[in-house]
């Protein structure tokens, strides 16, 4: 049997390289791994560990450590976070001294031009993965794109709309 903290290492090893666009970009891919593939929890338990760690402070991507904790512990968290957070600080490092140098060079253009659709492309599918999740059903899925669409076009504080939905949410489903 492989050591639990050496396979946490080779899934976000690779994750942290692909993270165009923030931790978030990723979330769909660490769902595949650790639902699909490693079968380390569920889907539901998927959606619970990512509601946990958007309600910490600091990165979203702290998904990694809550997933490197359930698999294995300490040095599983201890692995699966600097597995995913290491490569990529030493990366950004680099990258940044590059990109202070050559400020609208235009393969710098190009690049942030390029990556700006793949980025979003790769968020768009962290966020179908969440919401396909998402038990509930179609109510919750409802108050999830109402909530998306007024932090989008409005500037209604966040913490309303939990408050609106939570309240949506438990008179509805009662009667459904």
């Amino acid at each position: 049997m492989q050591n639990p903290v050496w396979t946490l290492i080779a899934v976000f090893l690779p994750l942290s390289v692909v993270t165009i666009g923030g931790g978030q970009s990723a979330l769909a891919e660490i769902q595949r791994q650790t639902v699909d593939v490693q079968h380390w929890m569920t889907s539901a338990d998927f959606v619970d560990t990512f509601a946990i760690s958007r309600m910490t402070p600091g990165p979203g991507s702290l998904i990694a450590t809550l997933i490197g904790w359930k698999v294995a512990g300490l040095p599983g968290a201890i692995a699966a976070t600097l597995a995913l957070f290491g490569p990529t600080s030493f990366l950004i490092y680099a990258v940044a001294h590059l990109w202070t140098r050559y400020r609208g060079a235009r393969w710098q253009v190009a690049l942030e031009t390029g990556l700006r659709p793949v980025a979003a492309g790769m968020i768009l599918a962290a966020t179908n993965v969440l919401i396909q999740s998402m038990s509930g059903g179609w109510l919750a899925r409802g108050i999830c794109l109402a909530s998306a669409a007024a932090l989008t076009f409005t500037r209604v504080n966040p913490v309303i709309l939990l408050a609106l939905g939570a309240a949506t949410f438990a008179a509805i489903h009662p009667l459904l």
